[in-house]
């Protein structure tokens, strides 16, 4: 027997189960969406702060800024991306029947996409002035 096939159960051996090798990436990009996150969510908390009490016309010109734009949009991006993240690691270990895991993986994906895209989208409308 191989030295490698020690630790593997005959089981997935012979069904050619194993590791994804997908584990490490996705642990990375879960924690840098969380440093980003932190810096972005402070940035953001700060703006709401400072906009607090002003009227809708100076709430809209301060995001139309390309700096907020650019930021608020940076913030939206990491958020559900993260929270995508996040909610497949829960997804694939609480989720124990395989047909409900699958559904639940596309409907978290298609979720965070579509919320991801309509938040991003309201903010380069504001940033270019529409009304």
């Amino acid at each position: 027997m191989n030295r490698s096939n020690r630790l593997r159960n005959p089981l997935k051996t012979a069904r050619g189960l194993g590791s994804a090798k997908d584990g490490t990436g996705h642990w990375i990009a879960q924690r840098i969406t969380a440093v980003a996150l932190v810096f972005l969510a402070l940035y953001v908390l700060w703006l709401v702060v400072s906009l607090a009490g002003d009227d809708y016309g100076t709430v809209r010109a301060a995001i139309a800024r390309p700096f907020h734009a650019v930021a608020l949009v940076a913030f939206l991006i990491a958020m559900f991306w993260h929270a995508q993240l996040g909610l497949q690691v829960i997804i694939e270990d609480y989720v124990h029947a395989h047909g409900l895991a699958i559904a639940a993986q596309l409907a978290v994906r298609f979720i965070c996409a579509l919320a991801a895209i309509a938040s991003v989208l309201a903010v380069v409308r504001i940033a270019l002035g529409a009304v």
